[in-house]
């Protein structure tokens, strides 16, 4: 297997996250426009409110080196999508392409304005996620979007994955909660207090800075065992 994903934290308005991601490894991304707080390397755009013009502007500010564009949920929809890679291609390095319409993932380009397309796989979770087969995507380098970290390297077994994003992991260090790849009692978040820390000052950032450490170390062992 070739090196493991770029692991980014992706959220805006929480800049001792942000450090503490960049400090630890991580790539930083954003949901653009927005205020950030380290270099862009990962942009989303807003799905709840596209607006072209807002969004390329800002990915013509911050240049990341790959950013999404809107998400393709219907059939008709491709050319706008593809509208929307062509405006910010040259301002990045890979654009990321969200197929959601099943049977449709071989019709998304391989470039686009010169730019090579990652095809954006959204995890399924409550809020919602792709309902394609990953056996649509094929060997295509794929970014993951959102989801826990257990069930994106779950989908790694399946899908050629280059990049992951997330903020789960901000959610629950927010309610004292970390990653472990230990399961226990309540699966893989586990409170600090149960690991025998009991401090009372600095929870969130400490079980923050937990959870990014061991997800790394994961993604780590899977590709040094051959993604077992």
């Amino acid at each position: 297997m070739g090196a493991p994903p770029e692991l980014v934290y992706c959220a805006d308005g929480n800049p001792e996250f942000a450090g503490i991601a960049v400090a630890s490894g991580w790539r930083y991304g954003a949901r653009l426009p927005s205020t950030v707080y380290q270099r862009v390397w990962f942009a989303d755009q807003d799905w709840r409110n596209p607006d072209l013009g807002k969004y390329a502007a800002a990915v013509a500010e911050h240049r990341p080196e790959v950013c999404t564009v809107l998400d393709w949920e219907e059939e008709g929809q491709l050319p706008e999508v593809l509208a929307w890679a062509e405006a910010v291609a040259p301002h990045v390095s890979r654009v990321v392409v969200i197929p959601k319409v099943p049977g449709e993932v071989g019709r998304v380009p391989k470039e686009v304005g010169g730019r090579p397309v990652v095809l954006g796989f959204s995890v399924p979770t409550s809020y919602g996620g792709t309902a394609c087969g990953v056996w649509e995507f094929g060997r295509r380098p794929v970014h993951l979007l959102g989801g826990s970290p257990q069930e994106q390297m779950r989908l790694a077994r399946y899908l050629n994955v280059v990049s992951a994003d997330g903020n789960m992991t901000a959610q629950q260090a927010r309610r004292g909660r970390f990653w472990s790849r230990r399961k226990g009692p309540k699966g893989h978040w586990w409170q600090l207090r149960d690991a025998g820390d009991t401090r009372r000052c600095g929870v969130p950032a400490e079980c923050f800075r937990l959870s990014l450490a061991a997800i790394s170390e994961a993604w780590g062992s899977r590709y040094a065992s051959g993604g077992a």
